[in-house]
């Protein structure tokens, strides 16, 4: 399932509007801050579909019973782009155990480019929730690699997958490769060029967050 939370006004579609502007886009502290917002918005919402339970709470002046979830998720981020969605995720679930991938393109002379994934870091995850970030999903190739790359550790019970913006042809690919996730966007651009840049877009994400890197 596909959710795009820009499809009525919101606060999100605002902030989205802000990461494309290439004026304020000179502000790296506010891409940042943005990035985050949307996150944790996202990540209010996906707090609603988690498990929950109620629990007895002492207070000073008596007993409360109240709800809370049942269990922590997993909060996973494909380095080094997603780091400001996970800090937006993980102030809404400050309690997560947490996994980091390193996923990148390898560009080659031809124009085309391989996925390389070099680096994992991630808790126990057999049977349990996964929040994967990512700000782009342009091709879907690096995302559906990480996730296959988390799964192969043990078996994903449920997977949310958050994004600032997608292209539908990556959408496509990955729900093919994750029919049963939910993938939650800030918005969806329907074009993407040759070599595999989603379209008005906002250029690269990991870049424009945290400053230019050597070409590779």
């Amino acid at each position: 399932m596909v959710i795009n939370l820009s499809e009525e006004h919101s606060l999100i579609s605002n902030w989205v509007s802000e990461l494309r502007d290439t004026n304020t886009q000179q502000d790296r502290l506010r891409f940042r801050l943005n990035l985050e917002r949307i996150a944790e918005v996202i990540g209010y919402e996906i707090s609603k579909k988690l498990p929950w339970e109620e629990k007895e709470i002492t207070t000073p002046l008596g007993i409360s019973n109240s709800k809370v979830l049942t269990e922590q998720p997993v909060l996973a981020t494909i380095l080094r782009a997603g780091l400001a969605m996970h800090n937006g995720l993980l102030s809404y679930f400050d309690k997560a155990d947490n996994a980091f991938i390193s996923a990148y393109r390898k560009h080659k002379p031809d124009g085309s480019f391989d996925i390389r994934l070099e680096y994992m870091s991630c808790p126990e995850i057999e049977n349990r929730i996964i929040i994967i970030s990512d700000p782009m999903i342009a091709t879907g190739a690096s995302l559906v690699k990480s996730i296959e790359f988390l799964k192969a550790e043990g078996a994903i019970k449920e997977l949310h997958i958050v994004c600032a913006i997608a292209c539908t042809v990556g959408l496509e690919f990955v729900t093919r490769a994750f029919p049963k996730a939910t993938i939650w966007c800030g918005d969806i651009d329907d074009e993407i060029t040759a070599k595999g840049y989603i379209v008005p877009g906002l250029g690269d994400a990991g870049d424009l967050a945290y400053g230019a890197k050597l070409q590779g």
